[in-house]
């Protein structure tokens, strides 16, 4: 790892990020807040792929394995690949695809992007390219559990992985599952991505041969996380390719798959940026272990499971079935609880803003004449809500 100097001032700055940070993680978070101009210029460092051993090398502790495979449940190894992202597809297709398009700041909300991909109905205020994004996340993620006992860590796969999540978003369209020939840029930080075009198909096959290599699941998960994207192989759409394809192990594994539920844009980018400009993982990494936790609680009682309660649905406990009453009793559509939802937590709420909206809208995408009570609702009023929330356009 690469040290980082820091001084006092630096050292006292609060974090900020809402995850649970190491000590490492906060170093480097204070680190890559520096101001853009007083922060250096960097190269792409081939060493720091050609450094990791598979199997020798490990990203993540024996520890933190460990947490991470308790977090399951039951093994379902023995099953066939792809079991348990099967029994959880529907919320899976939806929650993977809204997550990460939204750390590319995607505007859709949740309940639009299930409107989206459910019944095709786009919103007519946002831009087509939000539409596609989200539509070709669902794409490569049916490709990705489809194809779950067959698919390897190889260049067709990933290549393939990348033109469907890259579908009618590139200037070029050629440039979809074709490692890229120009050079490139990215903004707000001072990495600068190697642009020779040999050496990136060198480095992309021997990334994919060294994430073959690796026994571990999740170490292979964290380990595609951070290199497809520190490589920038494509033209763009690096970063949304890392996130899919970092499922590959874990649903191959019949482990619960990583949907970055409760991941905020900042800490992502910011993590993103200690790798780029510091090649140190630790804050990423406490963005793995975070998403994860967050991934198998989300998907516990699909399975059975006891999970732990999210602690800002216990200490909104009242507001979101408040919310989720009044958008039943006053016949609200998709588009109106949408609004509502989002202006209630404007005017009441000056943290959490987002995760408080999400938490509203799934209760609303879970809610069945099975669990009305709950919310003090009678059968009537929710069977004639329910009408008008399943109609085409809530018309």
């Amino acid at each position: 790892y690469i040290l980082i100097p820091l001084d006092q001032k630096l050292a006292d700055r609060a974090v900020t990020l809402d995850l649970p940070l190491s000590e490492a993680g906060k170093i480097l978070y204070r680190a890559i807040s520096r101001p853009l101009n007083e922060r250096p210029s960097c190269y792409y460092r081939r060493e720091f792929l050609d450094s990791y051993i598979p199997n020798q090398s490990a990203y993540l502790t024996d520890q933190e394995k460990a947490q991470l495979l308790e977090m399951n449940g039951p093994s379902k190894r023995i099953l066939p690949a792809g079991t348990y992202a099967r029994e959880i597809y529907n919320r899976l297709l939806i929650d993977l695809s809204w997550n990460s398009s939204r750390l590319e700041g995607n505007t859709y909300s949740l309940l639009e992007t299930e409107r989206l991909l459910n019944l095709g109905e786009q919103v007519d205020s946002k831009s087509a390219q939000e539409a596609h994004m989200l539509l070709n996340h669902k794409d490569a993620i049916e490709f990705l559990i489809e194809n779950a006992e067959e698919i390897s860590y190889n260049a067709m796969t990933i290549r393939n992985m990348h033109a469907l999540l890259s579908d009618t978003l590139l200037g070029d369209s050629g440039a979809s599952g074709r490692i890229r020939s120009i050079p490139i840029n990215i903004s707000g930080t001072k990495f600068k991505p190697c642009n020779t075009p040999s050496i990136l198909e060198e480095c992309f096959e021997e990334l994919l041969k060294k994430a073959a290599l690796i026994n571990d699941p999740f170490e292979v998960s964290f380990f595609l996380l951070v290199h497809i994207p520190y490589l920038q192989p494509f033209e763009d759409v690096n970063k949304r390719t890392a996130r899919i394809a970092c499922n590959i192990p874990l649903i191959k594994s019949n482990l619960c798959p990583i949907s970055f539920v409760d991941v905020s844009l900042h800490a992502y980018i910011s993590a993103m940026l200690g790798v780029y400009e510091l090649n140190e993982i630790s804050l990423l990494k406490d963005v793995f272990l975070w998403a994860y936790k967050r991934s198998t609680q989300r998907y516990a009682h699909i399975q059975h499971q006891v999970g732990e309660p999210d602690p800002l649905r216990v200490r909104h406990r009242m507001n979101i079935r408040s919310l989720v009453k009044e958008i039943v009793e006053k016949g609200l559509d998709r588009l109106q609880a949408t609004k509502h939802i989002q202006g209630w937590a404007s005017e009441h709420l000056d943290h959490d803003k987002q995760r408080f909206i999400e938490a509203v809208e799934q209760e609303l995408l879970q809610l069945n004449i099975g669990n009305i009570a709950r919310y003090k609702l009678h059968p009537s009023i929710f069977n004639k809500w329910s009408t008008i929330w399943n109609r085409p356009n809530g018309q």
